[in-house]
């Protein structure tokens, strides 16, 4: 334990705890609490038995990352059942598969909160913190849940790179101005677009990529090569991964 950086029994640091418990007891948005809540009613036949979390998630990673990656918000059936980030859906199949690729995860799979998945460098959260019916966050649910992904970039000073995975968070960021404000004033109003690139202020930067969902992935919107080339972006501006990428033996 870091005497400076005092921690949970967990070894979570206990601000980013902290943060953790205001952000599952949120109940702010009406249409959100009623959805994710009533999720389990209406569960798929693949998931006949499994308890579901239906609550708020809170970022799951390392506390020193150098890089952070902010989506949209849970899916209903993977996040929101699981209670971890990106876990058990397709989206999270894809994203961290390409993680350990590129060396910032231990492991290529994530199916629940206990399966031993770790990050290290990285930091995966989210703009809006519960599931939004049809994947559709209103403005005014976006709003209100952003002052948690200021707090939790408040807490994570490390971080050099931030990759917003979709328009919906490329757009976020910039609005709480939650990872500093662009260092060049008029790129504040480029368009979302893949691999675009916007640097903050302090030597950080915000880059952009398509939002692994089954949809981009399917249609080949955003194929496995693409991501990866933006996690060996990342890595260039400054969030390397801290043990080598995976090769394939394919």
């Amino acid at each position: 334990m870091n005497p400076s950086r005092p921690e949970d029994a967990s070894g979570r640091p206990t601000a980013l705890a902290a943060l953790d418990t205001g952000i599952v007891s949120c109940r702010a948005c009406p249409r959100l609490v009623a959805w994710r809540e009533d999720a389990e009613a209406r569960r798929p036949a693949s998931f006949p038995d499994a308890p579901y979390w239906a609550r708020p998630l809170p970022g799951f990673g390392d506390p020193l990352a150098k890089l952070l990656l902010v989506g949209l918000a849970p899916a209903a059936h993977g996040g929101n059942r699981t209670g971890r980030m990106f876990t058990g859906d397709r989206s999270g199949d894809f994203l961290f598969a390409a993680l350990h690729r590129a060396g910032y995860a231990n492991q290529p799979t994530s199916v629940s909160a206990q399966d031993g998945l770790a990050l290290a460098g990285a930091y995966v959260t989210a703009a809006v913190r519960c599931a939004p019916p049809d994947n559709r966050p209103t403005p005014v649910e976006r709003d209100s849940c952003a002052h948690f992904l200021v707090e939790e970039l408040a807490l994570l000073p490390q971080a050099r790179v931030f990759v917003a995975l979709g328009q919906f968070a490329y757009e976020g960021l910039l609005r709480t101005g939650a990872a500093g404000n662009p260092s060049e004033g008029p790129r504040r109003r480029a368009r979302f677009a893949h691999r675009l690139e916007l640097p903050l202020e302090g030597g950080r930067t915000l880059l952009c990529s398509y939002h692994p969902s089954q949809r981009n992935v399917f249609t080949g919107l955003l194929t496995a090569e693409m991501f990866d080339g933006v996690l060996a972006r990342a890595a260039e501006l400054g969030a390397p991964p801290p043990r080598p990428a995976t090769v394939s033996s394919s």
